[in-house]
């Protein structure tokens, strides 16, 4: 069975439960059916006895009451089904009717003293090599005095003859009909179980490398179709995971080989010929320089790796957001200070917000040093805080290269950079931004940028605000 398929094990189970159920249901009908022929013959006795004693109260009892006789106003005492007989107060037959005559069945020590306390007895007997019979003993009483007791009684030949054919006819009509529900069964379990093929083939194409696949869902939304499309949902997130992965691998292999290339070559250059110790030092310091680019994108990278693993724990504790804004004010003005960029502060609100203090000031610094970066020489970069619907709002806005709108959608994707800004700032990794999500989005927070080509950008990050607001 643990081999079996599951088209084998549902007919398998299916054919054991409508066995069981064929028995019960043959089992039960045959007992009904006995149970009501029973039934019914007693009450054809317990008919004929009543109209036996209405007949023989207008006669005397006594052992000269002619059958002949009594035949004329009791024409029942000679039907071909029933016999009847009368016994005395001592159990001796008296009368009996024609058709019995040639056998000898007397009274029971049961029904005579269930006769003698006034008790009506049914009785099943069957004597050797004959049909069966069925009995009733009616007492006969003038006042407390038992006076006779008349038996009616039938063959139960016909009964028997009846229950046996139903007998038969089950023996054969619950094979059969097993069988038929087998087969229909097994086609119909073929049917149910084909999506699941389809499915499996799916899936074995997909295993192969084609992502692309997807199963066709059924029109109906059963349970194989909701399995077809919980299928095709996962398989996407694949693909697209599976994608970012390969795009992932090759923007890190593209910026490792960069610097890498840098190195070698300068390197290689100055092993060429004997050079002065100012050359050696320049090819030193430049390679120095290339190394702390490979250093710190090897150190994102595996800040996210750890992000995506939830191995960075954070610390969440009030924080004076405000304090933190004039804090990386300062350094920022610092970072532009070679191209003249100023940062200035604009309508900063006095606010606490619950989080990491590390990770809220490496959020505002990497969203300050991406404005520094990519505004042009002479700008002015713009930090902002408010409170707006019980939430914190803090944008960095710059009048740089802007992002085209078809750009914006990926520039939190790790190692994405547009081509405008590898050619504006040569230094980068296209982390930066990933970092930034992942922090607002710990934070329960959200990130968002509008930005024009050319006319510069806006970040706008959206804190919960704490439940203490401060008031200076």
């Amino acid at each position: 069975m643990k081999n079996a398929s599951i088209r084998v094990r549902l007919t398998l189970w299916y054919g054991l439960a409508l066995a069981l159920i064929l028995s019960l249901f043959a089992v039960s009908l045959y007992l009904v059916m006995s149970r009501a022929l029973r039934e019914q013959v007693d009450a054809s006795l317990e008919e004929a006895a009543a109209v036996a004693i209405r007949t023989l109260g207008e006669h005397r009892f006594g052992p000269f009451l002619i059958f002949e006789d009594l035949s004329q106003d009791f024409p029942e005492i000679a039907l071909l089904d029933k016999f009847f007989q009368i016994f005395g107060p001592a159990g001796q037959v008296t009368i009996q009717s024609a058709n019995i005559q040639s056998r000898e069945i007397p009274l029971s020590q049961t029904a005579f003293r269930a006769a003698l306390e006034g008790e009506v007895t049914f009785e099943s007997v069957q004597f050797e090599k004959g049909v069966p019979i069925r009995l009733l003993s009616f007492p006969v009483r003038q006042g407390d005095q038992l006076v006779n007791i008349l038996r009616v009684g039938t063959s139960l030949q016909s009964t028997d003859r009846m229950l046996h054919r139903l007998l038969i006819g089950l023996y054969i009509a619950s094979p059969v009909a097993l069988l038929v529900s087998l087969v229909g069964g097994w086609f119909l379990a073929g049917r149910a179980l084909r999506p699941v093929h389809v499915l499996t083939q799916t899936a074995q194409r997909i295993a192969a490398g084609d992502l692309t696949q997807r199963i066709q869902t059924p029109p109906s939304n059963d349970e194989i179709g909701q399995l077809a499309s919980t299928f095709n949902d996962m398989i996407g997130r694949l693909e697209v995971s599976f994608r970012q992965i390969r795009q992932f691998s090759a923007d890190a292999s593209h910026e490792l080989r960069t610097p890498l290339t840098i190195t070698k070559g300068e390197t290689e250059l100055a092993l060429r010929r004997p050079r002065n110790a100012e050359d050696y030092r320049m090819v030193l310091e430049s390679n120095l320089e290339e190394i702390d680019r490979m250093s710190r994108i090897v150190d994102e990278l595996l800040f996210l790796s750890r992000a995506d693993l939830g191995e960075i724990k954070l610390k969440m504790l009030p924080v004076q957001l405000d304090d933190l804004v004039r804090e990386v004010q300062q350094q920022a003005m610092v970072l532009g200070q070679e191209r003249h960029i100023t940062t200035v502060l604009e309508n900063i609100e006095p606010v606490i917000v619950l989080g990491d203090d590390l990770r809220l000031r490496e959020l505002l610094l990497n969203l300050v040093d991406n404005a520094v970066k990519y505004s042009r020489e002479g700008q002015t970069v713009t930090l902002s805080l408010h409170v707006i619907d019980q939430r914190v709002r803090l944008r960095v806005q710059d009048a740089g290269i802007g992002i085209f709108p078809e750009e914006q959608v990926r520039i939190f994707d790790r190692f994405y950079r547009t081509d405008e800004a590898r050619a504006h700032a040569q230094k980068g990794s296209g982390l930066g931004l990933a970092i930034c999500k992942w922090i607002v989005d710990v934070h329960k927070g959200t990130l968002e940028v509008h930005s024009q080509h050319q006319h510069g950008s806006v970040f706008t990050v959206y804190l919960p605000l704490s439940s203490s607001l401060a008031s200076t």
